[in-house]
């Protein structure tokens, strides 16, 4: 069936309450419990699906789910511990765009959202089959059926015809759908995470009776953290650990525990989950490294079969400091502060490091989770949990990969508006090189696409732990600047200097002071002070002289951060000045950031109390203060900036260039570089503007195609073409500025004699006038989805490779970066003394370009390079795309990985 390419055999979500359910395509063999789900409906419930209460009925359904599938139809069910609770099917009849739809959920299982999982998907299998809309029909007093219709996200009309009511649903909504989808997967990833983090019961498999083990080392932290539920360890030697009841077995427990730690050795851990499920315990925490790949499937199969989720394995542990639960499962050396920052990491090492950094600052933990191998719980699923808890203001996350990075960017979109998101940008293994290639698959590096992520997320990417750890300090306890200008003041020339440079390194603003200011620092600051930026208090400034200073300067309309850089001298020590309280002593508001640097500070980063409550971050380096204010300035600026817009698009033809892509991958299965005929075909498709050409295989034709294609100059270019050809340039395959038939004549009995046996035929183009040569490409990566590049064009691309990139779809504001982000970008906007160029036609070619992309899952690779920007025109001069034979795949589609 088409169907299971789409969505595969099957495929595990979150209800409403945060069960699991299996999904998949009906097959034969599920004849005899369809029919028993219709048949164990009550009378009621059969007539509000049958219109009538007949137990033939029951039979039919079963037979028709379950017969040979025609064209056009759907069935997918629902399954619970194998057993099948809901089914859902559409049929368009064999033709056309509409489809008709029909639910069924067994009895004592409505309002958990089994129907509306399922309608989810069979909609992400009905637009990848063309169907644009579904019915349906309904008795008017049905009002479940009603409402999961309604409440979509879909728009939906009713028609009352008597008792009976007929729904329309219309498919081709996205942002609202997409958002009605995110939030029923955010209430179930929520409440699915409850018995994980906030359990109510707990037991320990694989805690020893003597010291050493992993397992004894979590239960003395859960015992001795406080944990507020019921502890038990499972050790069929003993009947007591460290003072907690042991039990032989977790199905000889008192009750089921709603979550159990797994501490046994490798081989043990299938068998240790396929006991949980069975007893009916809602998550696991594998701590147990080493599994072969047999293990791990056999433990990550038990957790689906049973709906447990699961975090692990090889991993630290979890923790949650809510005083009503008291969860340290870790075999951390230390317990987690209690505080308001969730922290979330693959690595145990990070994990620790952050833990202790955070409770050294007095910021805290809300919750902790170290992911380990990440087979089910990611960093996504944290996200969402923190949005919904109301004791974290602060997220920090350090992931060595992505599951769905199209999932967690919408996510963290979301996330980072209600609170600062902070990462660590783990593998940075391409930073600092060029990349020295001419296509775009080349030219992408997960470097690239990685930041690109964070980026247009609003996510704050450090370079280490000890940059995450400063920058948390200043966001945690400071006001966000309103842009990127700051103003020094210290009590050493030599520091200020420091200082200085280190603002300019981040890209930070050093504004010089107006006379205003001047005047009105002159006095407050001692004789011989420096009033510039920075400003030289000398070492004879007092306590009160410099708050006045700050306070000053901080009232200063032109200033939004105040670095404050100060070394111990001999005249404060005498004079009992402590010039740090001019900055903590004072109480009341600031309604901007003001960071300290303190040289002598043997910590990297400290938070100091300020009288009448709140904190200063210190730091001992101006490069980290520095680079913490150009964090917060980076997030001010994304949060003031509204949410982009992906345009809506004139003369797109996604149907044609459909017909185009099949054509093409049916002659040719493995697919490939397209042909020049079938490249611009496609390109006309999303209507990108392309140089005029002519094909030709013979001298003949390729003398009347320059015939054609001579402009006012009457030159043209001849460019060589065979598959697989990618570097024209590169191996001399191009001949310009062509005038007259014996120059084309000579042009194209070079390119046949030189590559003979290769050459397919030539390309014939006037030649392009002069302009600015760029390039924009995009490479559809599995994971990440389509990467868009743009940057300096030509044969510069390889040298300079002055790229920027950005994950496609493009919004407006995405396509507004990707200009003006690459080094080049002065020259489009006239630097050069030319003019700029057509900067509306630059934008319509990338969003043109991003559009593509996300609709056609078979486009592997487009190179365009170079792409003409005039002041009047952006044209295509070269293209270049590779097609895979991909099926499309639903990013947003409510699936466990």
């Amino acid at each position: 069936m088409k169907n299971e390419t789409l969505i595969g055999p099957r495929t595990h979500a979150l209800l409403a309450d945060g069960t699991t359910v299996c999904i998949r395509p009906v097959a034969a063999a599920d004849h005899d419990q369809l029919q028993g789900l219709y048949e164990e409906m009550s009378p009621e419930n059969l007539r509000l699906r049958f219109f009538a209460a007949s137990r033939r009925s029951a039979e039919m359904a079963a037979d028709r789910a379950c017969a040979t599938p025609h064209v056009g139809y759907r069935a997918l069910l629902a399954e619970r511990s194998g057993q099948v609770i809901g089914l859902a099917e559409y049929d368009t009849g064999g033709t056309g765009t509409e489809a008709e739809i029909s639910i069924a959920v067994a009895d004592g299982l409505h309002h958990r959202g089994v129907g509306t999982i399922l309608v989810e998907h069979l909609v992400s299998a009905a637009r990848a089959d063309g169907v644009t809309s579904f019915t349906a029909d309904a008795l008017s007093e049905n009002q479940e059926v009603l409402r999961l219709f309604a409440d979509l996200g879909l728009r939906t009309a009713r028609r009352f015809e008597g008792p009976e009511a007929r729904c329309t649903i219309a498919l081709d909504e996205v942002d609202t759908y997409l958002t009605a989808v995110e939030e029923r997967g955010r209430a179930a990833d929520v409440e699915s995470l409850r018995p994980l983090l906030r359990p109510t019961a707990v037991a320990v498999v694989g805690a020893g009776r003597k010291p050493g083990s992993v397992g004894r080392a979590i239960l003395h932290q859960l015992k001795a953290g406080g944990y507020t539920g019921r502890l038990w360890a499972v050790n069929p030697a003993a009947t007591s650990i460290l003072g907690v009841p042991s039990h032989p077995s977790v199905s000889a427990l008192p009750r089921t525990p709603d979550l159990v730690v797994v501490a046994v050795p490798a081989a043990a851990v299938p068998a240790t989950a396929e006991e949980c499920g069975k007893a009916g315990v809602r998550a696991l925490l594998v701590v147990t490294a080493g599994l072969d790949a047999d293990q791990a499937k056999a433990l990550l199969a038990a957790c689906r079969t049973y709906g447990m989720r699961m975090v692990g394995p090889n991993c630290l542990g979890i923790s949650n400091t809510d005083p009503q639960h008291r969860l340290d499962a870790t075999f951390a050396a230390h317990h987690p502060r209690p505080g308001t920052a969730g922290v979330a990491v693959q690595s145990g090492g990070v994990g620790i490091a952050l833990l202790d950094g955070m409770s050294r600052l007095g910021i805290g933990v809300s919750s902790f989770v170290s992911l380990g191998d990440k087979y089910d719980v990611s960093g996504n699923d944290m996200l969402q949990w923190w949005e919904s808890d109301a004791h974290t203001d602060l997220a920090l996350l350090h992931l060595e990969s992505f599951g769905n990075p199209r999932a967690f960017s919408r996510t963290a979109r979301r996330v980072t508006r209600r609170m600062p998101v902070l990462t660590v940008d783990a593998g940075r293994t391409d930073a600092g090189r060029r990349a020295a290639a001419s296509h775009t698959a080349a030219a992408a590096t997960r470097t690239m696409t990685r930041q690109a992520l964070f980026t247009q997320a609003g996510i704050t990417a450090a370079h280490s732990v000890g940059e995450l750890l400063e920058t948390a300090a200043l966001l945690h306890s400071q006001p966000l600047p309103a842009g990127s200008r700051v103003m020094i003041v210290t009590n050493a020339g030599g520091a200020g200097v420091l200082s200085a440079d280190a603002c300019a390194e981040a890209g930070l603003t050093l504004p010089t002071p107006p006379a205003k200011l001047v005047e009105d620092l002159f006095t407050v600051l001692p004789e011989g002070a420096a009033i510039g930026n920075p400003v030289d208090a000398t070492a004879a400034v007092t306590e009160d002289r410099l708050a006045d200073c700050v306070d000053r300067i901080m009232r200063h309309p032109g200033v939004d951060a105040v670095l404050v850089a100060l070394v111990p001298t001999a005249v404060a020590a005498a004079t009992g000045d402590d010039l740090v309280k001019a900055v903590t002593a004072r109480p009341g508001h600031r309604p901007k950031p003001v960071v300290v640097v303190r040289l002598e500070q043997t910590l990297p980063v400290e938070l100091l109390s300020r009288t009448g409550g709140g904190t200063v971050p210190a730091y001992a380096e101006p490069q980290a203060a520095a680079r913490a204010l150009a964090h917060a300035a980076r997030r001010a600026a994304w949060l003031a900036r509204p949410a982009g817009t992906v345009p809506d698009l004139d003369g797109i033809d996604t149907a044609r260039a459909h017909t185009c892509i099949e054509t093409y991958l049916e002659a040719h299965p493995d697919g490939g570089w397209l042909d020049p005929r079938t490249c611009a075909e496609l390109l006309d498709c999303y209507g990108i503007p392309q140089l005029p050409w002519a094909w030709a295989t013979t001298e003949d034709e390729a003398v009347l195609a320059a015939d054609r294609m001579r402009g006012p100059g009457g030159l043209v270019v001849m460019k060589a073409y065979w598959p697989g050809l990618l570097h024209k340039s590169a191996q001399h395959a191009v001949h310009l500025d062509l005038r007259g038939d014996s120059q084309v004549r000579a042009a194209f009995r070079d390119l046949e004699t030189r590559f003979a046996g290769l050459l397919t035929g030539v390309v014939v183009q006037p030649l392009a006038a002069r302009g600015t040569e760029l390039f924009a490409g995009v490479v559809q990566d599995q994971v990440f989805g389509p990467l868009v590049l743009f940057g300096l064009g030509g044969t510069a691309t390889e040298i300079l490779a002055d790229h920027a990139a950005r994950l496609a779809p493009l919004t407006d504001h995405d396509v507004h970066d990707l200009i003006t982000s690459p080094r080049c970008a002065p020259l489009l906007f006239g630097a050069a003394g030319g003019g700029p160029v057509d900067l509306p036609g630059l934008e319509q070619l990338l969003h043109r370009l991003s559009r593509m992309a996300s609709d056609l899952a078979q486009l592997a690779e487009a190179d365009f390079n170079p792409v003409l920007a005039e002041p009047g025109a952006v044209t295509v001069l070269d293209a270049r795309v590779r097609l895979l034979p991909r099926r499309p795949q639903d990013p947003y589609l409510r699936r466990l990985r």
